[in-house]
């Protein structure tokens, strides 16, 4: 394989053309720096997220190419993430304040998916790749950032320039032309009525 295939879903009803191109590749420019004015966008889109009683239980870390940061966080990184996601231009971890004041916030995890949500969108609208990903050692983030009790890493996000796949490893290129496939939307609403 030479080429990416059209990543764009097939949807069965339509949606915002911003939602069906995104995708989360696995191939980014490794030369390329972060867009710092597209991730300042980003981060600005997580901020104005949607929280339970806007109390904003959530954090990132933005931890940029060839800093300790990055070195840290992509030493958490379970199995083959650890293999590409080096690769991206950041990677940014978005954490939890599962408790405040010793009382727990029972939506925190939630809003913190939703602020990655919308991270994600923003940085595709300003032509950022990202991929989430849930393999990695939360502990060892936690550590080496001294995150105190009250705070839990939820997800690890690799943001950057779209790379050549020519250039990918050909079990990534055919990871990155693998069908993109979605459970009917029929078999996932439990109660219409």
């Amino acid at each position: 394989m030479s080429t990416l295939i059209d990543r764009t879903a097939e949807t069965d009803a339509p949606i915002l053309d911003i939602l069906a191109e995104r995708w989360s590749t696995r191939i980014f420019d490794r030369d390329a720096v972060i867009d710092e004015a597209a991730l300042a966008s980003a981060l600005e889109a997580a901020r104005w997220t949607p929280t339970a009683a806007n109390t904003q239980a959530w954090r990132v870390l933005v931890a940029r190419r060839g800093s300790a940061a990055h070195a840290t966080v992509l030493a958490s990184l379970a199995g083959f993430n650890s293999a590409w996601a080096g690769d991206a231009a950041a990677l940014v971890v978005f954490v939890a304040e599962t408790t405040r004041d010793g009382e727990p916030m029972k939506w925190a995890q939630y809003d913190t998916g939703q602020v990655a949500a919308h991270f994600t969108v923003q940085a595709h609208a300003n032509g950022l790749s990202t991929h989430q990903m849930g393999g990695f050692d939360r502990d060892a983030i936690a550590s080496g950032f001294e995150l105190s009790d009250d705070f839990t890493p939820v997800t690890v996000m690799a943001i950057g320039e779209l790379g050549d796949i020519r250039q990918a490893s050909e079990e990534l290129q055919a990871r990155e032309n693998a069908p993109r496939v979605r459970r009917p939307v029929a078999e996932s609403v439990l109660v219409d009525d």
